[in-house]
């Protein structure tokens, strides 16, 4: 039976409160459940085909019955109340027990949204406590992960249902950002399971990335986890799912070198001056870069990646030379105004130019009257010139002492090293498939675990029944080596009868055997020993939901106390 839109959670609440009302053991235990339920079940099916008449209904039917065979008398009113929320659980549960949860990524990201939209839904580091525990706190979500750069804005969420994960989710995106449903939903992307696996392992590796194979976005999961793990929302599915991420993106840059090779043009700049002078001298060289702006600024950061802990900066003002020297922390940068530019160039044996003067900076006349350059750095001051229109003029490389690299000389260096890291690239896919298998293993090995719990403690329940039959009838006066002994054989002859069983309902990846095959084994086990996993599935996703909500608002209650006290 689909459940009319007009059961609001207000009146969800009320009807519990009235239904549950009487003291009988069958009433609250036909409506323990549905109390539970009120939260997560409150929001209207739309558009979803009914399914009264399946495995729930019957479960469903059966509780109302018992209530009434075991003389409950319930006057009219409340009995509609019942039923109302007999159907609405009848209609959700083969929902929640045959559906399993969902890991789900809505996200945004260089590739799909411009910066203004990406900084709008930007969440500070110190803001993800907080925001895991408001997804946490909406009524389909269970874990909750917040992935946010400068690149990028991704949620990772663990969703009763998918549908219904994604729309609140995406409500709650726009009620904090402030941009509109409407306009989320045209830039966003959304995958699920594998997909989503898929997705945060590639990212992780640096594939998503702009320049591929970069390291710094590593870090950024990493910091993910640390944070995560003192938050409750951060839960088993993510936080391993987030774990594993860091594994294969550690994994893909050991075994491929993914990242080796500069990819852009400051980046390989600096690592061809570097390629050109002796080893021995990259720590001593003198650098000299002429022009602060962006190009500039990049270069200066591959420098100091490089190891390179001072270097002379020429720019007309020294504001932009100053900001960087403040990011830059623990590296001399020295300014020089513009007017210093050749007096510098005499004292460098390494000088990058990246300004946009439309003239050459250097010619000929300027760079013949040069001082040389010592041997120790290969006796050739060189000039790398990044710049369009050219800072430094063809003619200098006639100048004996000098050499002249440009933006042709260096696209040949990062054309070789994309296509090299495209490459390793195909090496990581592979690396990714097989780890997403894995993990995927691994999480079908959850499924059966409340089983494998189950029937563990239904054999120890009976093994100690009939322990206690077996030591009674020997006798107060057994020696206690003798129990030990008898304890020991009952447990031994439970391990063994167990074995067998457990090793069908494992489903690691360590065989063939399939998540389908499992979970028929799972099924029939249930049935054999009354394990009853889907109802017990069921109200422990329910219960865990009640039980995290109640610890964010005790979370909620502590800081809003403390904020008082102070």
């Amino acid at each position: 039976m689909a459940v009319s839109s007009t059961f609001s959670g207000a009146k969800l609440e009320r009807l519990l409160i009235n239904s549950c009302s009487s003291p009988s053991a069958s009433s609250l235990r036909a409506c323990s459940l549905s109390h539970q339920q009120m939260k997560a079940f409150s929001k209207p099916n739309r558009g979803r085909k009914a399914l009264a008449q399946r495995t729930g209904g019957v479960r469903c039917e059966v509780a109302q019955s018992d209530a009434i065979n075991e003389g409950e008398k319930l006057d009219p009113s409340k009995a509609s109340a019942l039923s109302a929320l007999e159907q609405l659980k009848t209609s959700a549960a083969d929902r929640y027990t045959k559906e399993r949860s969902s890991i789900v990524v809505i996200g945004l990201s260089v590739h799909t949204a411009p910066v203004e939209m990406r900084e709008k839904l930007a969440i500070p580091e110190a803001e993800w406590p907080r925001a895991i525990a408001e997804l946490c706190g909406l009524n389909h979500i269970e874990e909750a992960a917040v992935l946010s750069t400068c690149n990028r804005m991704e949620i990772y969420v663990v969703a009763l249902s998918q549908h219904r994960g994604v729309k609140e989710v995406t409500e709650w995106m726009s009620k904090t950002s402030g941009i509109p449903v409407s306009e989320i939903c045209e830039h966003r992307f959304l995958l699920y399971n594998k997909d989503a696996t898929q997705h945060i392992f590639e990212v992780s590796a640096g594939l998503d990335s702009l320049v591929l194979g970069e390291g710094q976005i590593l870090a950024q999961v990493k910091q993910v986890v640390k944070v995560g793990q003192s938050v409750v929302g951060f839960g088993r599915n993510i936080s391993g799912l987030f774990k594993h991420a860091i594994t294969v993106g550690k994994r893909v840059r050991t075994e491929t070198n993914i990242a080796a090779g500069a990819v852009s043009v400051s980046s390989a700049a600096v690592e061809l001056a570097l390629m050109k002078l002796p080893e021995s001298s990259h720590a001593t060289a003198r650098m000299l870069v002429i022009g602060a702006g962006k190009m500039g600024k990049l270069v200066i950061k591959h420098l100091v990646a490089k190891g390179c802990t001072k270097m002379v900066v020429v720019n007309r003002s020294e504001e932009k030379v100053a900001a960087i020297r403040e990011e830059m922390q623990g590296v001399e940068i020295i300014y020089r105004p513009l007017t210093d530019m050749l007096a510098c160039s005499a004292e460098a044996d390494v000088v990058f130019t990246s300004t946009a003067s439309e003239t050459p900076l250097f010619l000929k006349e300027h760079v013949k009257d040069l001082p040389p350059v010592s041997s120790e750095v290969g006796g050739l001051r060189l000039f790398v010139d990044i710049s369009v229109p050219r800072n430094v003029g063809s003619c200098v490389s006639d100048v004996e002492g000098a050499r002249l690299y440009n933006v042709d000389d260096l696209k040949e260096v990062v054309a070789a090293n994309k296509e090299d890291r495209l490459r390793k690239a195909m090496e990581a896919q592979a690396i990714i498939a097989e780890e997403s298998k894995q993990f995927e293993a691994w999480r079908d090995s959850l499924e059966t675990v409340p089983t494998i719990k189950k029937l563990r403690a239904y054999a120890e329940r009976i093994r100690v029944a009939e322990l206690e039959k077996c030591l009674s009838k020997m006798g107060e006066d057994i020696p206690k080596k003798t129990r030990r002994a008898v304890d020991d054989l009952s447990r031994g002859i439970v391990n063994k009868l167990l074995h067998g069983p457990m090793q069908h309902l494992r489903c690691d990846g360590s065989d063939d055997r399939t998540l389908s095959e499992t979970l028929e084994n799972m099924h029939a086990l249930n049935r054999m020993f009354g394990l009853e996993s889907d109802i017990s599935l069921f109200e422990q996703k329910i219960r865990a939901k009640v039980e995290q909500s109640q610890k964010i608002v005790e979370v909620g209650n502590l800081t809003i106390s403390g904020s008082n006290g102070s």
